[in-house]
Order: structure tokens, then C-alpha cells, then sequence
């Protein structure tokens, strides 16, 4: 019975493989007008998930990992999109920047999961601080 359910397991990771997972990377319609040490910053830590410029990297295409960051890619660009930045009114803009001062004050951003995989998207104290004056704090 054991090695029924092993065997079952392992059809089961290769059967879930041929489920198609939509990584998209659309055209940028207008990115971020930012310094450019803030534009490194926001490439290095947050592009991957809030911007049409994800680097999708070999996991990505291994189910279950697969779903998981389409998933969060999807979420991230809905919430947030770099790529889009100056076609959001100017009080859309100030509203984003109060949040992403927010979230990465609150060190919800970048994820931790994300931070693992990925440990110069960390921020430091100088980088926040950038951030920090850039959103008006």
C-alpha cells in the first residue's frame, strides 16, 4: 500500500507539470520617472513582482512552485506596476508611494520568501531611507 501511494505521489507531481501557467511579461507603457539610484533599487527589490519585467526563473516552471509566483507576480502587478507608473493620476501615485513606504517600513516588502531566494533584494538602512524621502515621509 505504501509504495502504491509513492507511486501515486509521483504521478501525480508529473501529471500537475502539463497544467499551463500564464508568465506574461507585457510591454511596459510607462515605467517609473524616479533617480536612478531609486530605479536600481525598486529593480533589484521589487521589479520582479510589481513591474512587466519579471525575470522568471527556472522554479518557475515546476509546478507547485509554478503557481505560487504566477500567483504573486499577478497579485503584485494588480496592486503595483512599475511599468505603468506614470499613466496612474498624480494622486494614485502619491497614494502608492505613502504605501510602499509603508510596506517596506513595516518589512512586509520585500517578501521573506522573496528575500531567501533572492538576498540582495534586502534592503539596507540607506536604501530605505531613499525610499523614505522619495515618498514624502
Amino acid at each position: 500500500m505504501k509504495k502504491f501511494l509513492w507511486i501515486l505521489f509521483f504521478i501525480a507531481l508529473i501529471v500537475i507539470q502539463f497544467i499551463p501557467m500564464n508568465r506574461t511579461n507585457p510591454a511596459s507603457i510607462s515605467e517609473i520617472n524616479a533617480p536612478d539610484d531609486l530605479k536600481t533599487i525598486f529593480r533589484n527589490s521589487c521589479y520582479n513582482c510589481h513591474s512587466n519585467e519579471t525575470v522568471w526563473p527556472w522554479y518557475s516552471y515546476i509546478a507547485p512552485a509554478s503557481w505560487l509566483l504566477v500567483s504573486d507576480v499577478n497579485e503584485g502587478r494588480e496592486h503595483l506596476n512599475f511599468s505603468n507608473w506614470n499613466t496612474l493620476d498624480l494622486s494614485k501615485q502619491t497614494k502608492l508611494r505613502e504605501e510602499i513606504w509603508e510596506e517596506i517600513r513595516e518589512e512586509k516588502m520585500p517578501l521573506w520568501q522573496y528575500r531567501i531566494l533572492h538576498p540582495g533584494s534586502k534592503l539596507s538602512q540607506e536604501q530605505k531611507n531613499l525610499i523614505r524621502n522619495w515618498a514624502g515621509e
